[in-house]
C-alpha cells in the first residue's frame, strides 16, 4: 500500500521524533546506520521532507535533521501525501484501474472499511502522539538491535 519511501520516510521522522531535538540534530549517515536504510535514499527524502517542512534541519559541523514543535503536529498522512501522493488510498486492492463502492472488485468489500481507517488515523493522530506511543509501548522501527 505505502511505497518504499513513504515507509522509509515515516521511519525516519518517528526516529527523529523520538531521538532529536533543536539542540540534538542527527546526521543523514547515523540514521540510516540506525534504521538500515540506503543513506543516498534516505538523504534525498529528508531533503525533500525539509522542503516541504515535515522535517527541520541545520548545516555546519553541529548540523543534522531534528524534528521541531511544529514538525511533530504534523501527521504521517503528510508525509504520505508528500513522497507518495494523495490517491494513494485511493488505489484499488487488486490494482484495477477503476474500483469504487459502485464498481467494486472482489476485495472491495472487505479492504475498504480497513483503508478508510487507517487513513483516519493516519490524518488524524500527530506524529508526536506516534512517537509518544512508541516510547510508551516499547515499539520498534528496526530490528537491528533485536536477537531474532
Amino acid at each position: 500500500m505505502l511505497s518504499n519511501a513513504s515507509k522509509y520516510a515515516i521511519r525516519s521522522i518517528l526516529y527523529l521524533a523520538t531521538n532529536s531535538s533543536e539542540d540534538h540534530k542527527i546526521s543523514v549517515k547515523v540514521i540510516a546506520e540506525d534504521l538500515e536504510t540506503p543513506q543516498s535514499f534516505l538523504a534525498k527524502l529528508l531533503q525533500q521532507l525539509t522542503t516541504n517542512k515535515l522535517v527541520s534541519s541545520a548545516k555546519g559541523p553541529h548540523g543534522g535533521f531534528y524534528l521541531s514543535a511544529k514538525n511533530r503536529k504534523k501527521s504521517l498522512w503528510d508525509i504520505i501525501k508528500c513522497i507518495d501522493g494523495g490517491e494513494k488510498f485511493n488505489q484499488c486492492f487488486l490494482g484495477l484501474s477503476e474500483c469504487n463502492d459502485v464498481n467494486p472488485c472482489p476485495a472491495h468489500a472487505i479492504v475498504s472499511p480497513f483503508k478508510k481507517q487507517i487513513l483516519e488515523n493516519f490524518r488524524d493522530k500527530t506524529i508526536g502522539q506516534y512517537a509518544d506511543e512508541s516510547l510508551e509501548k516499547g515499539t520498534y522501527l528496526t530490528l537491528k538491535e533485536l536477537e531474532i
